[in-house]
Order: C-alpha cells, then structure tokens, then sequence
C-alpha cells in the first residue's frame, strides 16, 4: 500500500473523504456505525491498522504530520468511543450493540489509538503495533 492509498483509506474509514457515497466510507470504520446493522466489521479494523503502518515512519519522523491524516484518525478514535463505546452513545442507549461487541470494538479503537500515540512520540513501531500483533495471535 502507497502513501497516498492509506491516506485515502483513513478519510473512507473515518467518513471524512469527499466522496462520502463510496462503499468504502458507506461501511468503513466509523460508517458501519452509523447507520449500525448490527455487526462489526473486522476488516476495517486491519485495513486502518495496515494503514497506520504503511504511514507508520511520516508519523514517527515527521515534524508535521499532515492534518487530514490525523483527523482521520482522531475521528475514528474519538467517534467510534462516542457513538458506540459511551454508555450515553447512540448505540448503546438504544440497545443496538451488543455488549461483546462493545469490548471487541473498544480494544480495536484501543489498539488504533494506541498504535498513532507511540509513533507520533517516537516510541517505535515494536511498541506502536505490540497490542495489534497479540490480538492477531
């Protein structure tokens, strides 16, 4: 994957790219939330993840690291906890997601946010990606 392909996966799976009608924004990270269906789906899970290592060394080098790809994914991060993770979040209050789905996808967001914060402060891609590689085992 190029660059420029995980940027463009990030702003898809964050529902933030231009083209929100895309199948991939419609049921990306944050648009198999929103409308929920019921199921969580795992691929776009690995598919951000793929796209933060792919990004992993513009995060961890860079001065500026450009804003849209943070955006990104601060949004999958922070409106993924809103909407599914909080006890008052839209999911949750309406009784549409499960309560395994809830942990599932509360280690995934963990995982994301994690693997961001430790590159952009340098710590390195072993501890950036350490929780990710223990929950593919």
């Amino acid at each position: 994957m190029t660059r420029e392909e995980a940027k463009e996966l990030l702003l898809y799976h964050s529902f933030i790219h231009e083209n929100f009608n895309h199948p991939k924004a419609e049921n990306g990270f944050l648009g198999m939330l929103r409308p929920f269906k019921g199921e969580l789906i795992e691929a776009n899970f690995h598919e951000v993840m793929a796209a933060i290592k792919t990004l992993a060394d513009e995060l961890e080098t860079e001065d500026k690291v450009d804003k849209e790809i943070i955006s990104a994914l601060w949004g999958i991060c922070h409106l993924g906890r809103a909407w599914a993770i909080h006890p008052d979040g839209m999911l949750r209050r309406n009784n549409l997601i499960k309560e395994e789905q809830i942990q599932e996808l509360e280690g995934w967001i963990e995982d994301i946010s994690y693997a961001t914060m430790s590159l952009l402060d340098g710590s390195g891609r072993g501890v950036a990606f350490e929780p990710y590689n223990a929950r593919k085992k």
